[in-house]
């Protein structure tokens, strides 16, 4: 039997499973339709994750799924560089310490997901990149993030 040159596996294109905290969806859900006009492709995104999202409440929240406040490390598989980032609400952003806008697309990419999950992420210069979800910290108790 001879061996032919094997193609690549492709990976699925399937989007991960998400789940968003109930005591949020207001806030995110306000936050989109806030964008509509400004950025649109954005608010899109979002507003398709919270449709495709299981809501559960707040105490049925995995602790390894990133959520509002959550400390999420991910790995960038083409570059094998991880990044340690918090999510947080635009008004709470600030780059330099690493607390990173749900409003971005980033943001919108890692709401939801659980350790282990891939997902694909588009940069602002429209590159696609494969980000794995390698640790969550789930927010603090007292909801200060």
């Amino acid at each position: 039997m001879t061996q032919t040159a094997t193609t690549p596996k492709k990976r699925s294109t399937r989007r991960p499973k998400i789940v968003i905290n109930a005591d949020d969806l207001d806030h995110i859900e306000a936050l989109a339709n806030g964008a509509m006009e400004r950025h649109p492709e954005l608010a899109d995104r979002l507003l398709d994750e919270i449709g495709r999202a299981r809501i559960v409440p707040a105490k049925k929240i995995p602790g390894n799924v990133v959520q509002m406040g959550s400390t999420v490390t991910y790995k960038d598989d083409a570059t094998g560089q991880e990044r340690t980032v918090t999510l947080v609400y635009p008004e709470e952003a600030d780059i330099a310490r690493g607390r990173i806008s749900l409003m971005t697309p980033i943001g919108v990419a890692l709401l939801g997901l659980a350790e282990g999950a891939a997902f694909y992420w588009d940069t602002r210069g429209n590159q696609r990149r494969t980000l794995t979800v390698t640790a969550v910290e789930a927010p603090p108790a007292d909801g200060a993030a």
